[in-house]
């Protein structure tokens, strides 16, 4: 999945991905790279008290991460690092090492088992 050396520094842009949570702000992409480089991605902690519209948001970014990417490591690119920081090191993990959380080029991974556990209703009875 690494790209050519002519094209390293360019955001990946993932086709077909939903840009944002319909019928809200929540963004789920960006249109374009940071000028001053990619946001650093963290480990934000979630709350019992977060806003059930946070909480929807959430559960619909990994469910979109999930139905286009599968269990597959997939690049950063587009995504948008605030909506990933708030997944980041439960749901979504890095896929390589040493992981650069300021990286366009960096390789996450969707741990289902995890999405499971706190994303119950995501997940059919059948195992899906």
């Amino acid at each position: 999945m690494a790209r050519p050396a002519f094209m390293r520094g360019q955001m990946e842009k993932h086709r077909g991905f939903p840009s944002r949570l319909p019928g809200t702000d929540f963004q789920f992409t960006i249109r374009r790279a940071n000028s001053s480089g990619p946001t650093r991605l963290i480990e934000r902690a979630r709350h019992a008290d977060r806003r059930p519209a946070d909480r929807a948001a959430d559960a619909a970014f990994l469910a979109a991460l999930i139905e286009h990417f599968g269990d597959a490591p997939f690049e950063r690119g587009n995504l948008d690092a605030g909506r990933l920081s708030w997944l980041l090191g439960r749901e979504v993990v890095p896929a390589e090492d040493p992981f650069d959380p300021e990286s366009y080029d960096a390789l996450l991974r969707v741990d289902r088992a995890a999405a499971r556990r706190a994303f119950p209703s995501l997940f059919d009875e059948a195992g899906d």
